[in-house]
């Protein structure tokens, strides 16, 4: 992967600076999306399918899944922002 970001012209950043634990917020929020039961097994007919399949993704997650290390509440409701939720 980083030989193909390279060739790319890509520079890798492997964390923000300043914060030091955001890799695991990453790779819980792509353990949830793999192990979705609505992930679908074969590839998404174009673009279009793609981003409304994660736009509905982004909502259960945020707004319905209980998160059990936040004392399973939503996201949403743990993380009030300043802005509107969009989706």
């Amino acid at each position: 992967m980083l030989a193909t970001l390279q060739a790319l012209g890509v520079i890798p950043s492997f964390d923000r600076p300043t914060v030091s634990n955001d890799n695991p917020f990453a790779e819980n929020f792509s353990k949830a999306l793999k192990y979705c039961p609505a992930y679908s097994r074969y590839p998404f007919k174009n673009l279009l399918a793609a981003k409304n399949w994660v736009t509905a993704f982004m909502h259960w997650y945020d707004k319905e899944h209980r998160h059990s290390a936040i004392a399973f509440v939503t996201t949403a409701e743990r993380h009030v922002p300043d802005w509107t939720w969009n989706y």
